[in-house]
C-alpha cells in the first residue's frame, strides 16, 4: 500500500466522503552541512523519493473547524480555526497544547493564516495524513508533513504563496507550534527539491543554487542506513547544542557563527571552555566543508566528495557529540565494505547515516552493515537507496 492510498482511505473513514485532493511533499537527505542552518550558515540537502501525503477536503459546515487525522495516531484531533491563536505559539521548552503529531499540520494552518491574513476568510478543512518517510530517522518526516499540508492549504485557501514562503511557514510551525528549535534547511529542501540535484542554501539570505549531483551517471548510489534509534528535535540534546552555538557567537561578538572563519578559531579557543569551543569548531569547519563540497562537485564530480563526508562525520562525532554507537558502526562498516564516503545525516542522537557507494555494491554494503549490527546486538537497521527527487505536488 502507498501513502496516497492510506491517506485517501483514512480521509474517507474519518469523514465518509472523498477528499478534494491529495498533496504530497518529500523528506530529505542532507548531503553535508549539519546544525549549520540555525547558525545562518550553509547546507547542501536534496529531496528524496519518500513522501508524506495529505488528503484534504473542504468541510460542508461553516463552523470554521479543522480536523486532522494520521495513520500514526489512533484518534483524530479537531479544533476551531480561531482557537489556533490560543493554542499557538507554544512556550519555549513546553509541550504543544495538542498531541505533537497534530501540532505539525495544525501549526501550518495557524502560521499560514498569520502570513496571509488578507486572503481570508479561511474555511474549515478535514486533513488525513500518511507517510512513506521513516519517522525519527533524520530524514525530515516533519518537514514533509509541513510541506504537504502547506501545499494543500495554499491551494484550497487560495493564498498564492511561493515555495520559499511556505518553507518559512513550515519552520514557524515547527519552532512555535511544536516547540522544536530547528532551522529552515528541512523545509527549504522539501519545498524546492529537484530531480538529480542538491540545493545549496544560504540559510541567512535564503538564496539557493541548484548543484547537479549526477550520482547514477557516475555509477554510484546513495545508501541510507536508518539505525532505528529514534530522535526528536524537540528534546534536550538538540536544544543544548543550539544554546552552545548562541553562547559561542555571543562570546565572539557576532550575530551568528556564520560570521566566524577558520582563522578565528585560535582566538575562540582562548576565550571559551572546551565544550563550547568544540561546538563552535564543528559549525565553523562544517560551513567550510559545505563550500568545499559545492566546489568539488562542480569541478570534479560526486566521486571526489568522500573525504569531506568523512570529515563531517568525525566532526559531529568528536566536536558536536551527536553521533551514537549505531551511527558510528554504520559509517565504519560502510567504509570497510568499500564506500567512497559516509556520514550521519540529520540532527543526530539517532536517525540515519548515508554512504556513497558503487551501484553494484549496494547488496554487499547492506549485507556488511546488517552483519555488523547483528554482531553488536543492535536493532536491525532499515536500508534503502535514495535519489534526488522533486518537491511538493498535487497528486490527485
Amino acid at each position: 500500500m502507498t501513502a496516497a492510498h492510506d491517506a485517501r482511505t483514512l480521509f474517507t473513514r474519518l469523514t465518509g466522503r472523498e477528499p478534494d485532493g491529495l498533496w504530497s511533499a518529500p523528506g530529505r537527505v542532507n548531503l553535508i552541512g549539519e546544525h549549520t542552518d540555525y547558525n545562518d550558515g550553509f547546507v547542501l540537502p536534496f529531496a528524496i523519493p519518500q513522501r508524506t501525503v495529505a488528503a484534504v477536503g473542504r468541510r460542508d459546515d461553516d463552523r470554521g473547524r479543522v480536523l486532522v487525522g494520521s495513520t500514526f495516531a489512533d484518534e483524530p484531533v479537531e479544533v476551531g480555526l480561531d482557537d489556533l491563536d490560543r493554542l499557538f505559539p507554544t512556550a519555549p521548552g513546553s509541550h504543544p497544547a495538542v498531541p505533537e503529531w497534530a501540532a505539525y499540520p495544525l501549526g501550518v494552518a495557524w502560521a499560514l493564516r498569520q502570513a496571509a491574513v488578507e486572503a481570508g476568510p479561511f474555511g474549515g478543512l478535514d486533513i488525513a495524513i500518511a507517510s512513506d518517510v521513516p519517522v525519527g530517522a533524520g530524514l525530515s518526516s516533519s518537514a514533509a508533513i509541513e510541506g504537504a499540508t502547506a501545499s494543500a492549504l495554499n491551494e484550497l485557501w487560495g493564498t498564492g504563496l511561493d515555495g520559499t514562503t511556505l518553507a518559512r511557514i513550515g519552520r514557524c510551525a515547527e519552532n512555535e507550534a511544536v516547540g522544536a528549535p530547528t532551522g529552515i534547511m528541512d523545509q527549504m529542501a522539501s519545498m524546492l527539491g529537484r530531480p538529480d540535484t542538491a540545493i545549496f542554501l544560504d540559510c541567512r539570505s535564503l538564496e539557493t543554487q541548484l548543484v547537479p549531483l549526477a550520482v547514477a551517471e557516475a555509477g554510484l548510489a546513495i545508501l541510507v542506513i536508518d539505525t532505528r534509534v529514534k530522535h526528536a528535535h524537540s528534546t534536550g540534546g538538540y536544544r543544548e547544542r543550539r544554546a552552545s552555538c548562541e553562547l559561542g557567537a555571543s562570546i565572539l561578538g557576532v550575530s551568528a557563527l556564520r560570521d566566524v572563519s577558520i582563522d578565528d578559531l585560535p582566538r575562540a579557543q582562548e576565550l571559551m571552555d572546551d565544550v563550547t569551543f568544540r561546538r563552535v569548531r564543528h559549525i565553523v569547519t562544517e560551513n567550510q566543508r559545505v563550500l568545499d563540497t559545492v566546489r568539488v562537485l562542480r569541478e570534479q564530480g560526486v566521486r571526489a566528495i568522500g573525504d569531506l563526508l568523512l570529515a563531517s562525520h568525525a566532526s559531529m562525532r568528536d566536536d558536536f557529540e551527536i553521533s551514537t554507537p549505531e551511527l558510528d558502526a554504520a559509517v565504519d562498516t560502510a567504509l570497510a565494505a568499500g564506500a567512497l564516503g559516509a556520514r550521519m545525516t540529520g540532527g543526530g542522537f539517532g536517525g540515519a547515516a548515508i554512504a556513497l557507494i558503487e551501484q553494484d555494491a549496494v547488496e554487499a554494503v547492506s549485507d556488511a552493515v546488517n552483519g555488523a549490527f547483528a554482531a553488536s546486538r543492535f536493532a536491525a537497521p532499515l536500508l534503502f537507496t535514495v535519489t534526488p527527487s522533486a518537491g511538493p505536488r498535487r497528486d490527485a
